[in-house]
């Protein structure tokens, strides 16, 4: 079970232009986009580990985020 909600997920997928969604396809959407979050969290993580820091911080979430396009985009 995802931590995101079904209904952001419907209305992301609205606001681009789908005229209906249905719940399902909601909640696939999220549990894909949790998918995605927990790796680039993971790396986040793994950066603040090795720079012997305790907080993560905004640069280790961009960094994370460019790692994760460089890989999968």
């Amino acid at each position: 079970m995802s931590e995101i909600p079904a209904a952001p997920m419907d209305r992301i997928l609205r606001n681009k232009g789908a005229e209906r969604v249905s719940f399902e396809a909601a909640k696939h959407f999220s549990e894909e986009l949790e998918c995605i979050a927990n790796n680039i969290a993971e790396d986040a993580i793994n950066i603040c580990t090795y720079s012997k820091r305790k907080t993560i911080n905004k640069s280790d979430i961009e960094f994370a985020v460019k790692n994760f396009k460089k890989k999968y985009m």
